[in-house]
């Protein structure tokens, strides 16, 4: 098999890790029998019992390794689908003696980004089909419908109107080059996803993204909003900030934070407060820096951390609710314009034949 295949074939497997609603009872039911006394290897073996199908075979793993003599950061670690935020918040528990309240806000977390997708699915998914539906109809008219009009457009002669023209055109590059323009479209996406990992692609996916109107800003608040969520973590922890800028990055997956990671931990080291640095990046939002600024002067980062956190938190969801109320109506207009402007274009030289007869 050759390299290319190999990672194709990689990429598409199925997998048996859990997912993000799994991960919510995970840590709820761990951190419930922390609570009640239980140590970790015992709470893990009590979950696994209990536990079916791939779920099961995960903790067996976890449960071995705890056997074996390792942490539950570093078993969570040995194993797919756990992100870095999870493994390096659960070693921070264990380090601090607060495995307890971090499994909490991995419980939090998770269960916002839970209720986040289910909110962006129902503000996407009709606005999708639409879509979907309205090119299937464009499609059906450019190769059916219009050259029709096209053959008795040729029956009365005359010079057509250049929006006619212009849309005759169109017509007759759609029934000779769509194939070559749908396999275009999809080798482009299987070559995006394949680098996905790559950093050129990353910083361009990102760029991408955070300049989409409406989409982007959410986006930004989703990783500002991690960002102050394990900047809560680490500072109430009473990790120095320069090992909390380092840790981050390699808790935040994504691009234009974690690239800034590097000099911001670079100036700490030289003595430069917290929020100088973050000011020397666009990515995070001024009205952040200069909360952190008074954060600092008063000694409460840990605080406003976690208050920042939670703003953001409600922002994403009122923004997501605004992308759904407009989405949906800004649908309507497009794709009303669009058949609308094919119908004029067809209607144009008939009623222009009309004036003239009569």
């Amino acid at each position: 098999m050759t390299p290319f295949l190999k990672r194709l074939t990689s990429d598409i497997r199925i997998s048996n890790t859990l997912s993000d609603k799994s991960k919510v009872k995970l840590y709820s039911e761990l951190r419930i029998l922390l609570n009640a006394g239980l140590d970790v290897k015992a709470a893990v073996e009590l979950l696994m019992n209990e536990a079916e199908g791939a779920e099961q075979k995960l903790l067996k793993n976890i449960d071995q390794l705890l056997i074996s003599g390792k942490s539950l950061s570093m078993a969570i670690r040995a194993q797919t689908g756990f992100s870095n935020y999870e493994v390096y918040s659960i070693r921070i528990g264990e380090e601090t003696g607060n495995l307890s309240a971090v499994l909490e806000q991995l419980e939090i977390f998770y269960n916002r980004k839970v209720k986040l997708k289910r909110q962006l699915v129902s503000a996407l998914s009709y606005p999708a089909f639409v879509l979907t539906l309205a090119i299937g109809v464009v499609y059906f008219m450019l190769n059916n419908i219009v050259p029709m009009f096209a053959d008795i457009f040729k029956r009365f002669g005359g010079e057509l109107p250049p929006l006619t023209k212009a849309l005759l055109k169109l017509s007759q590059f759609t029934r000779s080059y769509a194939w070559i323009v749908f396999l275009v479209i999809a080798a482009i996406g299987i070559y995006i996803y394949l680098n996905r990992n790559e950093v050129y692609m990353r910083a361009r996916l990102a760029k991408i993204l955070l300049a989409t109107p409406l989409i982007g800003t959410t986006i930004r608040k989703i990783y500002l909003a991690r960002f102050c969520q394990v900047m809560y973590l680490l500072s109430s922890a009473k990790v120095p900030l320069t090992e909390a800028i380092s840790m981050v990055e390699q808790m935040i997956g994504f691009y234009p934070l974690e690239v800034s990671m590097g000099p911001i931990r670079k100036q700490l080291t030289n003595g430069a407060a917290l929020h100088k640095t973050l000011s020397q990046f666009p990515i995070y939002e001024k009205r952040m820096v200069a909360l952190i600024k008074v954060a600092e002067e008063v000694n409460q980062l840990d605080v406003m951390f976690n208050q920042v956190a939670q703003q953001y938190n409600d922002d994403i969801d009122h923004q997501t609710k605004v992308v759904s109320s407009v989405l949906e109506p800004m649908m309507i207009v497009i794709i009303a314009s669009v058949v609308g402007v094919i119908l004029v274009a067809m209607y144009l030289p008939l009623f222009k034949l009309s004036t003239t007869i009569s």
